[in-house]
């Protein structure tokens, strides 16, 4: 556990219970949907892969033409 958790820890348990309790929950959730999403993000990875080598032999191969911002439409 890091320095900033190990304080977050101690001024939480200085709280009545049920606010600790909401702060304990809140974390958990947290944790869980950043594992979530990790894991999601994991499962992507060999199609992103496959989508960047696809962009670059387009490039390659003279199919995309470079960015020109001033070709942007304006708002």
């Amino acid at each position: 556990m890091n320095k900033l958790l190990d304080q977050a820890i101690a001024e939480v348990s200085r709280l009545p219970d049920d606010a600790q309790e909401a702060i304990a929950s809140a974390m958990l959730e947290q944790a869980a949907a950043e594992r979530a999403w990790a894991a999601r993000f994991e499962a992507t990875q060999d199609k992103l892969a496959a989508l960047a080598a696809r962009a670059r032999q387009r490039i390659a191969e003279g199919e995309v033409l470079p960015y020109d911002p001033s070709d942007a439409p304006r708002e």
